[in-house]
């Protein structure tokens, strides 16, 4: 019974931790991101937690993004196309248990 309890308070743990903002997060970028929405679903894409500046390259007519030391594929019915990118780089917002919800390209050029 002690390492099922155990067990629950490791994966709570790490689930808060992978919830965190990344170091360096801009509290005033909260609300944009807060308002990213799945193309098809208009579900939340993610909040500041999930969503993270990458980068990214693209392979053929195929976007990748850099997770972790991954080139992991942008499935294309992810990609948001929106101007308003107040981060000026690209931003994917995953999970580890649902992948890719969405990708927003950078503005630099």
């Amino acid at each position: 019974m002690t390492r099922l309890i155990l067990a629950a308070a490791f994966m709570l743990a790490a689930a808060h931790a992978a919830a965190l903002p990344p170091p360096n997060a801009d509290p005033a970028l909260a609300p944009w991101f807060r308002d990213l929405r799945q193309p098809g679903t208009g579900m939340s894409c993610c909040s500041i937690a999930d969503c993270r500046p990458t980068d990214y390259r693209t392979t053929g007519d195929q976007y990748e993004v850099l997770i972790g030391d991954r080139w992991l594929a942008v499935p294309p019915d992810k990609i948001l196309d929106r101007r308003d990118n107040p981060t000026g780089r690209a931003i994917v917002c995953w999970t580890p248990q649902r992948g890719i919800m969405c990708f927003i390209r950078g503005t630099e050029a």
